[in-house]
């Protein structure tokens, strides 16, 4: 794993003022309070949603502070979807010049109650919908010849595995793969590529995700893990605060909240005591 700065004599994106943004999952959550910051610092945004009402509200709360925006409903999973978002956006809007991948939803069960079509959802929008949307919007950035930024939510579970969710952890775990196998390929064409890494956070992931559980306690689960994500009370907007300083400095790796750091640390100093963690109950 990397966590550094661009190296000098590398250009990425410094002046956000006019730049456009496209931004997935930015109904609620880290992708609307990601929308919200850029448009602060005078980004033009494409944001999309697989629900069209949230995405709308978004672009509302953008105009409301003097910000230009523009909604799309976007199933991320759906590669054909993808591809004419992107070209909608190209024609009405243009190229952007950041790329945020934050789409996704969560999975919590052990692997043995866990069914295929899940399975299946969650790796459709968490990875390969970080995958499609790249591969619609990445080759007209590069043509640009403009610097440019690539921005992939992953987790504190992209690089510590845990018990009870490995669908997710599997998800997390190819975008951290993917975004630093980007970030390589990406660098000869001024456009960089972060992998943002949130702990808990209170957004509404839970709530709206999946539980499976062979004993019928999915309830009663998802109002624990709700409860103590209120609890922690941890809001969207910092996350959102540091993906603009990950773009500004090209950073590889973010970790964000502290527990986020203190497993990133531990996983490369005592990997043997995130090993212990990782077989506590997490669902």
């Amino acid at each position: 794993m990397m966590f550094y700065q661009c190296t000098a004599g590398e250009k990425h994106v410094k002046n956000f003022e006019g730049q456009l943004a496209f931004i997935s999952g930015a109904g609620s959550g880290i992708g609307r309070a990601t929308a919200i910051a850029l448009a602060s610092n005078g980004v033009r945004l494409a944001v999309s949603d697989i629900e069209a009402e949230s995405a709308a509200e978004t672009v509302e709360l953008i105009e409301k502070q003097g910000g230009v925006a523009q909604a799309f409903t976007l199933d991320v999973s759906d590669p054909v979807q993808v591809e004419a978002i992107a070209v909608s956006v190209q024609n009405q809007m243009g190229t952007p010049a950041i790329l945020v991948n934050n789409a996704g939803i969560s999975v919590g069960a052990y692997f043995i109650d866990s069914s295929l079509e899940n399975w299946q959802r969650i790796i459709g929008i968490n990875l390969m919908g970080v995958i499609h949307c790249s591969r619609a919007f990445v080759p007209a950035m590069v043509a640009s010849e403009k610097p440019g930024h690539i921005v992939n939510i992953a987790s504190l579970l992209g690089y510590t595995g845990a018990k009870g969710v490995s669908a997710y952890c599997t998800t997390k775990f190819g975008v951290m793969g993917f975004s630093e196998s980007l970030r390589a390929e990406m660098a000869q064409y001024q456009i960089g590529v972060s992998a943002i890494c949130p702990g808990i956070v209170r957004t509404n992931i839970i709530n709206s995700g999946i539980l499976e559980s062979r004993e019928d306690e999915a309830d009663e689960i998802r109002e624990t893990i709700e409860a103590f994500y209120e609890r922690r009370n941890y809001p969207p907007e910092r996350v959102a605060k540091a993906i603009i300083g990950a773009i500004r400095r090209n950073r590889a790796v973010v970790p964000v909240t502290p527990e986020a750091w203190l497993a990133y640390y531990l996983k490369r100093w005592t990997p043997g005591l995130v090993s212990w963690f990782a077989k506590r109950d997490l669902v």
